[in-house]
């Protein structure tokens, strides 16, 4: 299975709110102020009081921020359908969110009814905003492996080694062997036991 080998949806939390920001609006200081618990609540492990600050924060005034964290907590309790409609809904606000596209991704592929192509899109638009993160890397060379894309995978797993994931040196090793022995089995059916090496 894809997920596991997908890494954990991203601790990072979200905990600013929009770039044009203004302390003197008193919905936005509410909204922040909820945020700002959810976030601690999440960070002691109580996920379901997370959950509830971050829809406060979200009901108050929307943004990208509340709505990524909203997301979070929604995948951590397994509500995928609820995490997958706020990560989208966070990155229509913000696109350019690498975390937001990865997370929106894990979510695609464990949920019950997975779809590896909306995974694999969101994990190119997050290597494409990130194109050095080793983990964004692993989790996109895991779902291009998963969905055969092996010549892809094996570039993303060797990246992905590259800056710095270490565990990465065994999928290598993998990738490398499937795609040897999808030559040889190609060979064998064209009738050429040879395969280039």
């Amino acid at each position: 299975m894809v997920a596991s080998r997908i890494a954990f949806v991203s601790q990072r939390y979200a905990t600013s709110v929009t770039p044009h920001s203004s302390p003197i609006d008193p919905a936005e200081a509410e909204a922040l102020k909820c945020l700002e618990q959810g976030t601690a609540k999440l960070e002691e492990g109580n996920v379901q009081a997370a959950k509830e600050l971050y829809r406060r924060s979200v009901d108050i005034k929307r943004n990208a921020s509340s709505l990524f964290n909203l997301g979070v907590t929604h995948y951590h309790l397994k509500e995928y359908d609820d995490a997958i409609k706020a990560w989208k809904e966070s990155i229509g606000l913000q696109p350019s969110s690498p975390d937001a596209h990865t997370n929106l991704a894990s979510a695609y592929i464990i949920s019950p009814n997975p779809q590896p192509d909306l995974a694999l899109h969101h994990l190119e638009v997050a290597a494409s905003l990130c194109p050095e993160d080793p983990e964004i890397l692993f989790n996109y060379a895991a779902v291009l492996e998963a969905t055969g894309n092996l010549e892809q995978a094996l570039e993303k797993y060797q990246l992905s080694k590259k800056y710095g994931v270490e565990r990465a040196a065994v999928h290598i090793r993998n990738v490398g062997a499937k795609i040897l022995a999808k030559q040889v089995k190609e060979a064998e059916k064209s009738g050429n036991p040879k395969t280039k090496h």
